[in-house]
């Protein structure tokens, strides 16, 4: 069973998200500060966490951002108030793989935290391939970590997905359409136009790389050679 830490302090919201969660067959583990979540976490096998920003003892970005660099398999959505272009950049920039403001829609909540959970089952299959290497980037799958000259990437789940979509279709063109349907897994329903793009954008900033190459109107590319060791 895929298990899901909720932090929100708003008990009543709290509630509904969880009873929904558990019917759709998750384990849920509720917190509702950061504290209660620092005690919990390290007790589960945490797959997912559903996090406010907000909370009355601290940071939820903070915190889900020093989980990020102990595990950077375990996917984040913020669930915040905080709306402002600034904060959702913030959001992205911290590691999260979805941010979703309030009021949101609890079915497009459902519907985020399924296409990610799916991807956990790709990821498994992947991990005993060991590694892929392509120039000075090292891509090793069974502990979905990420280097570049040796050093460690902190990369999201959505990133890490992205950059095993391009390397693994090294030489041939991905199209938005296909990133989509293997990453979001909806089709492009409730996923900005410009999400693809603001997402390679990133991926290239962390790994200070050339190898993504845009191929307008059609999609991207990666240019280097990749080994599988």
């Amino acid at each position: 069973m895929r298990t899901i830490l909720l932090l929100e302090d708003d008990r009543n919201l709290n509630r509904g998200i969880s009873l929904k969660l558990e019917k759709e067959g998750y384990q849920v583990v509720s917190a509702f500060s950061v504290t209660e979540a620092k005690a919990l976490i390290g007790g589960y096998d945490i797959q997912m966490i559903i996090s406010d920003i907000t909370l009355p003892d601290g940071d939820g970005m903070e915190f889900c951002s020093d989980v990020r660099r102990g595990n950077s398999s375990v996917y984040i959505i913020y669930l915040t108030a905080l709306d402002q272009e600034v904060d959702i950049i913030n959001g992205y920039d911290s590691g999260a793989d979805d941010y979703m403001t309030k009021p949101f829609s609890l079915m497009v909540l459902i519907s985020k935290v399924n296409a990610l959970m799916r991807r956990l089952d790709t990821d498994k299959g992947k991990s005993e391939q060991g590694c892929l290497v392509s120039g000075s980037i090292e891509v090793h799958l069974k502990e979905a970590k990420v280097y570049r000259s040796g050093c460690l990437v902190p990369l999201s789940a959505r990133e890490y997905q992205l950059l095993l979509c391009l390397m693994e279709n090294a030489g041939r063109i991905v199209s938005k359409e296909q990133i989509l349907e293997r990453i979001w897994d909806l089709d492009g329903q409730f996923v900005d136009e410009n999400t693809v793009a603001v997402n390679i954008s990133r991926l290239k900033n962390k790994l200070d790389t050339t190898a993504v190459s845009n191929v307008r109107g059609v999609g991207y590319l990666w240019t280097e050679s990749v080994e599988v060791r």
